[in-house]
């Protein structure tokens, strides 16, 4: 029989739990990560959202009552109401002697995968298991860091005098064109999830002039690699009144500012990763490259040929990577690659976009809008698209948009990279990819 609740309540998570409180009484909950039974000593490892504590029962120290009850499996739920006791060997520098123990769930002899920390069982099974594996002090680690990111974007962008904003996720018609987009059925018509806030946050950079959203987006590709997700989480930023060097200058002052924050913040979660030293605060501003220095670049220094208008492939940003390690910018591409919301530059054969890269890999796209209505249609037209269909879209064009530009990131992605993770699906609590659509 497991034990209730009753009136007891949390006191201390276990990062309240220091020397400093030493001689104090607390009440800490949480799930036993591993446990030694040396005979007339005990040893728990008690851990909650914050990271752990240990738990020790000496006969003769403890009742006998509470020693006897103290037989546990791993991740067995309980809560312990002790003394704190200074201890330099424990984690925290602190060992809680305890007065009463609670179990109040047990767990199965054998786990589906390995929880005590001793070794990483294979992904696919972590995931099928995720609520469970996402207790582990890896995936502490990992999502410490990602909640850090979050704030402080938000933080940044609201220093900036950006708005955050809320857009649909289900859409009428697609919203940069293409066959990406998940249909659903919306009572008697179809509808899609939205794959972009891409046309939402152009129309509300026209009230607000700069705005962000932290969303969801769904993207219907097919694509089993390390980077690729079906639910993207991103962050989108617009701004009225700008062009493309001033998203350019916005965004890596972002990540200045975030990796700042994740390194004051979070520096123990980034040491358990081994990412100390790794993930470290970027100069700004970033190098910039156009389109066609990177193709001669890769044509002539790694021998990998490309033709003008080509997307650069896998194998060429993997070189790029080697020889240019930290962020930087590849801008002017191809205007014939990019949607229809894009403005070509001054020579129409160049568009005002950008990517923005961490070694190898691709982290944002953006650049400056259209906001003509006349040459957003005949951009529509350009690209095989029928800017009736963009209707609620254009006419938004006739009253006073301002000239914009903006950026979308993904956060998946970025962690992935902050973490040093080798598959994306680790950045993510419950990831979807074409192959996985439960837990």
């Amino acid at each position: 029989m497991s034990d209730e609740l009753g009136d007891w309540r949390k006191t201390h998570y276990t990062k309240d739990v220091n020397p400093d409180i030493a001689g104090e009484e607390v009440i800490v909950g949480g799930w036993i990560r591993n446990y030694r039974d040396l005979g007339g000593l005990k040893f728990l490892n008690l851990q909650d959202k914050y990271g752990e504590r240990q738990i020790t029962l000496k006969k003769g120290v403890v009742s006998d009552e509470i020693f006897d009850k103290t037989e546990v499996g791993y991740q067995y739920c309980v809560m312990i109401k002790g003394k704190v006791k200074a201890f330099k060997k424990a984690p925290g520098g602190v060992e809680i002697i305890p007065s009463e123990l609670k179990i109040l769930n047990k767990t199965p002899e054998k786990l589906p995968i390995d929880m005590t920390g001793e070794s990483v069982s294979a992904l696919d099974l972590r995931l099928d298991n995720r609520a469970l594996d996402l207790r582990s002090l890896r995936n502490q680690a990992i999502f410490e860091i990602r909640g850090q990111v979050l704030r402080s974007i938000r933080k940044f962008l609201f220093s900036e005098h950006f708005t955050e904003m809320t857009t649909p996720k289900i859409i009428g018609s697609a919203t940069e064109g293409g066959t990406e987009l998940f249909p659903i059925m919306y009572f008697d018509k179809e509808a899609f999830l939205t794959q972009s806030a891409q046309l939402y946050k152009e129309q509300l950079s026209g009230v607000y002039e700069r705005v962000f959203e932290l969303s969801p987006c769904f993207r219907a590709e097919k694509s089993h690699t390390r980077r690729h997700l079906c639910e993207i989480f991103v962050l989108d930023i617009e701004m009225a009144f700008a062009d493309m060097s001033d998203v350019l200058k916005i965004l890596e002052g972002l990540i200045h500012n975030v990796i700042k924050d994740v390194r004051e913040y979070n520096m123990n979660a980034l040491e358990f990763l081994n990412m100390e030293k790794e993930t470290t605060v970027p100069e700004i501003p970033f190098p910039r490259y156009k389109y066609e220095e990177i193709i001669d670049m890769v044509s002539s220094k790694f021998n990998i040929p490309l033709e003008f208008g080509e997307d650069i492939p896998t194998e060429a940003y993997r070189k790029l990577g080697e020889e240019l390690q930290g962020y930087y910018y590849i801008t002017h591409w191809p205007m014939e690659i990019k949607p229809f919301y894009i403005m070509p530059s001054k020579n129409p054969k160049y568009s005002e976009s950008f990517d923005l890269q961490k070694g190898w890999l691709e982290l944002t796209s953006g650049g400056t809008r259209v906001h003509n209505r006349k040459q957003l249609e005949q951009a529509l037209e350009d690209k095989g698209l029928n800017p009736e269909a963009f209707e609620s879209h254009l006419k938004i064009f006739d009253y006073g948009m301002p000239p914009h530009a903006g950026v979308g990131l993904g956060i998946a992605r970025w962690i992935t990279m902050i973490c040093g993770l080798e598959d994306i699906r680790e950045a993510v609590m419950f990831p979807r990819t074409p192959d996985r659509l439960t837990p």
